[in-house]
């Protein structure tokens, strides 16, 4: 999930290999991560992952416990990640794919042989509503956000201007030309946040919402970083447009990454009204040469360690029951209580049909 995550520098971790397979077919689980490899081939695994992820420092202690290295490859937002995987299908340009989300989950899968189904030991240990999305254990869920629209508090303080409450707010005239979302067809969180209109209005009249948003100025990009760094007044870019779609789970970054002295509270806001439920999953994909390690690599994905650094390096909340939030997120960041949903049915009957509509409304 994009959440306001810094571009992070792609990383290599070290060194050898650890176990081989069992020949067994697939899902079944495995042992869990273990610090005795058993082979001396080294083995590298590619992690792909969308250009916002930032990978934990925990990864390090998998690499040192398991010998298994683990590289970072990135490859734009969510939704071309995702293509990518699809048009490499079964000669995969990495090994496990990061940043599947719940609005291109039924999509990924209707592809056969994209990802080898596994069932991870640890899935008791993540919260059902999450799990109960893939019963196939085709993937396995990571992480959850909500996809919300962020104003710049500053900006309409100084234009004595109350910010948004809700989607109906961005079609009046004094909101004119301060929106930047992302494409729906290129972006999760774009993807996103088209659902969330269709769940407020209804698969008959969002459209004409869009065509409103459309006259009122709205200015659409690829992806989230261009959106958030650059168009958005406070995400450091020079960008003239004062609301953009993110995350429930942004705002907190503006303290965690403010220079000292830093601020007593967020300089940025989230408008729950808004806030569409995305969780986010891992995969093995078809064709690795390394499934063991792949499958070894998931289930640190979701342990308790890694779990517990996602909110400061993705700024996403963790699927594992228990893990206690750092206190920037329990105050600045609670999850919203009633978030907008679209059922998994819904979108994988109308996705590709709502995407078109919307691009016939807002983009020709």
């Amino acid at each position: 999930m994009n959440a306001m995550r810094p571009a992070a520098v792609a990383i290599t971790l070290a060194l050898v290999v650890a176990c081989a397979d069992d020949g067994a077919t697939a899902p079944r689980p495995t042992a869990p991560v273990t610090t005795a490899p058993v082979t001396t081939a080294p083995v590298t695994l590619t992690l792909l992952a969308y250009d916002a992820f930032v990978a934990p420092e925990s990864l390090a202690a998998f690499t040192k416990e398991t010998g298994i290295s683990v590289s970072i490859a990135k490859g734009g937002d969510a939704g071309t990640l995702v293509n990518k995987a699809i048009l490499t299908k079964g000669n995969p340009e990495g090994d496990v794919l990061w940043g599947l989300d719940n609005t291109l989950l039924s999509r990924a899968l209707s592809e056969a042989g994209l990802f080898l189904a596994y069932q991870s030991p640890a899935l008791g240990a993540l919260e059902p509503a999450v799990t109960a999305l893939v019963t196939g254990h085709e993937v396995t869920p990571v992480d959850t956000g909500d996809v919300c629209l962020n104003y710049d508090k500053a900006w309409f303080i100084d234009n004595s201007l109350a910010p948004p409450t809700s989607l109906a707010d961005l079609t009046a005239p004094r909101y004119e030309d301060l929106l930047v979302v992302q494409n729906p067809a290129t972006s999760s969180p774009g993807l996103a946040f088209l659902l969330a209109t269709v769940a407020t209005y209804g698969p008959t009249n969002y459209i004409g919402y869009w065509k409103e948003l459309r006259e009122n100025g709205v200015l659409v990009v690829d992806d989230w970083d261009t959106a958030y760094y650059t168009e958005f007044t406070a995400g450091g870019g020079g960008g003239d447009r004062p609301i953009v779609v993110s995350y429930a789970s942004s705002p907190p970054a503006t303290i965690v990454f403010a220079e000292d002295p830093k601020p007593l509270e967020p300089t940025t806001g989230s408008v729950d009204a808004t806030c569409f439920r995305q969780v986010e999953f891992a995969g093995i994909l078809d064709g690795t040469d390394h499934e063991v390690e792949a499958r070894m690599l998931v289930d640190f994905l979701v342990s308790e360690r890694f779990q517990s650094e996602l909110p400061l390096t993705n700024f996403v909340y963790p699927v594992r029951v228990g893990v206690v939030l750092p206190p920037v997120f329990e105050q600045f960041a609670r999850q919203v209580a009633n978030p907008l949903t679209v059922t998994p049915d819904d979108i994988a009957a109308n996705r590709s049909t709502w995407i078109d509509e919307w691009t016939s409304a807002v983009l020709r």
